[in-house]
């Protein structure tokens, strides 16, 4: 399979929905460095476009969340009457505000495009490669809101696809709960990446058969009380030497939380997961800064961040002042010394020493 059908296949089985139209697709990855070097067009108009999409689809799933169901009138067959009420709301104005602030994020759309693991196809121009400007949060938002809007073109503006797809790679309630329920998606993502690699997904609209059995290297998790109902499937890889794992729900979203889960038991069963206490075998004041970045490229926090500071004492030698932190805690870890790196060592070491004692994952 070629580079370019590789990118397709693997973006597209992300999110759960084949372009009619594959340029757009590719456009959506598109910066305009790149298009100002070489032609042609770039991802920002579809940005735009993304951008409304995506508080549209964040609007609905919240008042189907919180509401009294008054969206589904239109799904109600000919002939039968619709019982007329007001729209009623589980919470207020202002805590749906609150909460829908929490989900179009910079930040919660930039981690969304980590886990699904597409900066890697991001194609930009000389400038950005050498700033690298895939790792900026602005610019994986931008990528996030692009793609939605590659859909909403591709599909005229379906909005029950484009639904499906912001749900599939916002993933809400993980977000929404807060730790309510055990947010299984991630946590496949997390250990996954751990080997360098992405979860693969493959959906389907097909109702689960009670007289077809899966093949042996599948694990097909039978739903419960619904089944008939449930339309969707999802069938997940994780690692090539591990059996797959199928699942069926009411929606592509339920059937791969459903999936997800499954799998994350079968590590669990056979001793396959690991902590963060697993990763570092001898913390080191040497190693810390290339040991607190192999923790972050895992999914463990974002990328650390360093402030320097130059001051002076009393003969009026250099004295480095050095902040490092992460985007998932307040505090700051900081050191000094008359050398630069020295003090950069010394404060990846405290963050390093505080993350394998105290860490956990939000």
């Amino acid at each position: 399979m070629n580079k370019k059908k590789w990118f397709e296949t693997v973006v597209q089985n992300q999110i759960g929905y084949e372009f009619k139209n594959p340029l757009l697709l590719r456009q959506a990855f598109v910066r305009r460095s790149y298009s100002s070097e070489n032609g042609g067009e770039n991802n920002e108009v579809l940005e735009f476009i993304g951008d409304t999409v995506l508080s549209a689809a964040v609007m609905r799933y919240l008042t189907t969340k919180y509401g009294n169901g008054l969206h589904v009138q239109d799904k109600i067959p000919a002939g039968f009457r619709v019982r007329q009420e007001e729209f009623h709301s589980e919470k207020s104005e202002g805590e749906l505000t609150g909460i829908k602030q929490k989900l179009v994020e910079k930040k919660a759309l930039a981690m969304r495009i980590d886990e699904l693991g597409f900066t890697e196809f991001l194609i930009m121009g000389k400038g950005d490669v050498e700033q690298n400007m895939n790792e900026q949060p602005s610019v994986k938002e931008d990528l996030f809101e692009a793609i939605l809007g590659a859909v909403a073109l591709d599909t005229n503006f379906d909005y029950e696809i484009i639904q499906n797809v912001a749900e599939i790679m916002l993933r809400p309630d993980s977000i929404v709960d807060n730790g309510e329920e055990a947010d299984y998606v991630r946590l496949i993502y997390k250990w996954d990446k751990a080997f360098g690699c992405i979860p693969y997904f493959r959906y389907k609209n097909e109702h689960y058969c009670l007289y077809i059995s899966s093949p042996p290297e599948v694990i097909e998790v039978i739903p419960q009380g619904y089944y008939r109902d449930a339309n969707h499937s999802c069938e997940m890889s994780i690692r090539n030497d591990l059996p797959r794992f199928k699942a069926y729900g009411l929606s592509k979203n339920e059937a791969r939380k459903i999936a997800c889960k499954a799998a994350y038991d079968y590590l669990a069963e056979n001793n396959l997961l690991s902590t963060i206490r697993d990763e570092i075998d001898e913390p080191s004041i040497e190693m810390a800064i290339n040991q607190l970045e192999i923790l972050a490229r895992r999914g463990y926090f974002s990328i650390p961040k360093y402030e320097y500071k130059e001051k002076h004492d009393g003969d009026g030698n250099p004295i480095w002042h050095v902040e490092c932190h992460i985007d998932e805690l307040d505090a700051a870890f900081v050191a000094e010394s008359s050398l630069k790196k020295q003090a950069k060592k010394e404060a990846a070491c405290e963050m390093l020493q505080y993350v394998l004692e105290n860490y956990e994952e939000e």
